[in-house]
This record gives C-alpha cells, structure tokens and sequence, in this order.
C-alpha cells in the first residue's frame, strides 16, 4: 500500500484527498493521461499502478477492490476489459510522469501523468528468451556430462570386478610365465641352428 506523505495532504482532509486520487485515476483511465501539478502526479502514480495491476489479475475481488477505489463502474469497466490486455506482457511501469514548464497563474511545478501503452519492446523479449534457452541447454549439458561419467564410472567397475587385479599373485604367475615362455622359444631355435 503506498505510505501517506508527511507534510500537508491534497485538499483539506483524508476524504478529500481520496476523491482527489479517485478523480485523477479516473481521469487518467479515461484520456489515458492527465496534466496536473507534480505533486498530485506523484501521489496518484502509485495508486493507479496498483488498478493496473488489479486489473491484469481480473477477478471479482480485484474487481471489487478496484470499484472501492473508484466508485464508479463505466471506469472499472473501461480497466478491467480495454486497459488490462494491453499491459499484460508489461511487467511494471505501467505510468510516466514527465515534468512540464511552471503553470503561469501561480508557477506551480506542473507535470503529465500517462499511461505506458507502448507494447514492450520485442528486442528486450527475445533477449529474455535467448537467456531462458541458453540455461535450459546449459542444463542439459551438465546432465548428459552427469550421466557419461556414472556410465563410465559404471563400467570400469564391472570391468574391474569380472577381470582379475594385476596385482594378485594369480596374475604375477601368469605374467611370469608368458614371460619364460618366450624366451624358451628363442633358446630351443638357438639350439637347432
């Protein structure tokens, strides 16, 4: 919920800075921006990013929420069934507040209130998408290397279990003899020439 300001109000007492927020909402709905002075637009900006968000969420409740701050329902109409599918890939910063020269009667600080109806950017969408797939075969990289090396770990040790360790004495007889009989080979050849 956003945090009353300290300091002097908009109108006299919270009722009526409610209806001012409520006007102003309103009205931003209705134009799809609004010039007013930069302290009211700072104040309804966060407010109508929390209808905004209440309207992409579009249930009753949300619905009834959204009236309780209105208070009229061709404008709850008008955000709920025109306004929300046109932020629904928009994640936020759903307003823009720019700054306008001084009003000449008094030289209050003036500024516009708009809302953002720009479609998101498509570059920013396809970044999003080229990061989302380039993790997802990252992923899939260091599964497939997981699963190599539990096959190859599994198969040195069936390998290791069914041949005899070269270390056992059965072994060292055996490679003691291949290593006698060829050299008896040579000696009985040897002999015969």
């Amino acid at each position: 919920m956003p945090k009353p300001a300290k300091g002097p109000r908009l109108g006299g007492s919270p009722a009526n800075e409610r209806k001012i927020i409520a006007n102003l909402c309103k009205a931003l709905i209705h134009n799809e921006a609004v010039v007013t002075t930069e302290a009211r637009a700072r104040r309804v900006r966060p407010h109508m990013e929390k209808l905004i968000t209440k309207a992409k969420k579009g249930d009753t409740y949300n619905r009834r929420l959204a009236l309780k701050v209105l208070g009229d329902r061709e404008s709850a109409y008008i955000l709920f069934e025109e306004l929300a599918p046109k932020f629904a890939e928009r994640n936020g910063g759903y307003t823009r507040l720019t700054k306008l020269p001084h009003r000449k009667g008094d030289n209050a600080p003036m500024a516009m209130v708009e809302l953002v109806l720009e479609p998101v950017s498509p570059k920013q969408a396809v970044v999003k998408e080229a990061e989302k797939a380039a993790q997802k075969a990252a992923a899939a990289e260091e599964e497939a290397a997981q699963s190599a090396e539990s096959a190859e770990s599994a198969e040195s040790a069936e390998s290791a279990e069914s041949a005899p360790s070269a270390d056992s004495p059965e072994s060292a007889d055996s490679a003691e003899s291949a290593d006698s009989a060829p050299s008896a080979d040579s000696a009985d050849e040897a002999d015969s020439k």
